[in-house]
């Protein structure tokens, strides 16, 4: 400020220092705000792809790996294979959550997922999930073999259109039929290790089927009321529930017995028949203290989480069977190795000595 004779005159504010503090403040909250928005997409990308499930998916894909490899089949193959199953898998679950958008926005369990809270765009979602399955299939077709995604990309099909596009809204039978596309991972896995299917493969197929529906009729009893707002015709709101937990019991019955078939057939070894067995018991366990509760909310809901770890220890014995040599049904304790190459096996035979 500076005086001159009797009129008073400021100094010039310099506005540049504040335009550019100002303009750092902007540019710091739209980088924060890009961050978020990024973070959060991030988080929605992942979310879409439910990864909570995919991991059990991939513990049955590679214990049928290693059981097929006889041991380890490559850490190259096997990462190659784990990560185009997740891929695939998480295309198909993206998929699923875009088609079910109008009822997910309903249901409390599924109001909050990225499509029907608003924060992804259903055809973002859409394109998303198409992205992951074509190029799961490229990557297993060229890195692991075709069949391996064929078989993955027929798992992704069966869960959209089979289960999710047909019988999800229309049947009680959705998870019995609708179900099989949660068995291929073991086909995928056998498939990427050998290039070829097996009895043994259609077996751990198989009992993936017939355990989905005592695992997931567990949640539909708790869940009923949310199925039953949204018109989604689960066992329990269509049978009732005396009747559906006697077809968890049922397909229960069913399955323990399956799961001890590949050891009366000698394809897998007394050590995975022994976790088989006890593993069986308390499922088995499980279902029949949900069947006789008076109010079958929490066993039920305890079910249908033992249930998943059910599988996946289950699983593990077959991966343990595969790396450690076990005695198999019929076979005597002084019995030969069989092996592929006859030369080999003249050199593994003693020499007798010279007489």
């Amino acid at each position: 400020m500076s005086i001159s004779g009797s009129t008073i005159v400021a100094d010039p504010v310099d506005t540049s220092s504040m335009t550019t503090a100002t303009e750092r403040a902007g540019i710091s909250a739209v980088r924060a705000s890009r961050r978020a928005f990024l973070s959060q997409r991030l988080r929605d990308y992942v979310t879409l792809t439910k990864p909570r499930i995919i991991s059990l998916l991939l513990v049955t894909t590679l214990a049928p790996m290693v059981l097929a490899a006889r041991g380890w089949p490559g850490t190259g193959v096997v990462l190659l294979t784990m990560l185009g199953g997740y891929l695939m898998a998480g295309g198909a679950n993206a998929i699923n959550m875009y088609i079910d958008r109008d009822i997910d926005s309903i249901m409390a369990r599924t109001r909050l997922r990225p499509i029907p809270s608003g924060r992804m765009s259903p055809a973002h979602g859409l394109g998303f999930g198409i992205t992951l399955g074509a190029a799961s299939f490229l990557l297993l077709a060229l890195t692991v073999n075709l069949l391996s995604a064929l078989l993955a990309l027929s798992g992704l099909l069966y869960y959209v259109f089979i289960y999710t596009r047909w019988l999800k809204r229309t049947s009680p039978q959705n998870i019995v039929i609708g179900g099989a596309a949660g068995a291929f991972p073991p086909l995928v896995g056998w498939a990427a290790a050998t290039g070829s299917l097996s009895l043994t493969a259609m077996y751990l197929f198989l009992i993936i089927f017939f355990w989905t529906p005592p695992h997931f009729w567990a949640l539909a009893l708790v869940k009923q009321k949310d199925y039953g707002k949204v018109g989604v015709p689960m066992a329990p709101n269509v049978w009732g529930e005396k009747q559906t937990l006697r077809q968890m019991m049922l397909y229960t019955a069913m399955l323990l017995p399956l799961t001890l078939a590949p050891v009366t057939l000698g394809e897998l070894g007394y050590v995975y028949g022994g976790c088989a067995l006890a593993l069986g018991g308390w499922f088995l366990h499980g279902v029949i203290k949900v069947s006789r509760a008076a109010d079958f909310t929490a066993p039920a809901w305890a079910l249908y989480r033992t249930s998943l770890l059910y599988l996946a220890l289950l699983f593990v014995a077959v991966m343990i069977d595969g790396v450690v040599p076990t005695a198999r049904f019929g076979e005597t304790a002084d019995a030969p190795l069989l092996l592929s190459n006859p030369d080999m096996a003249a050199e593994a035979a003693p020499s007798l000595p010279a007489r």
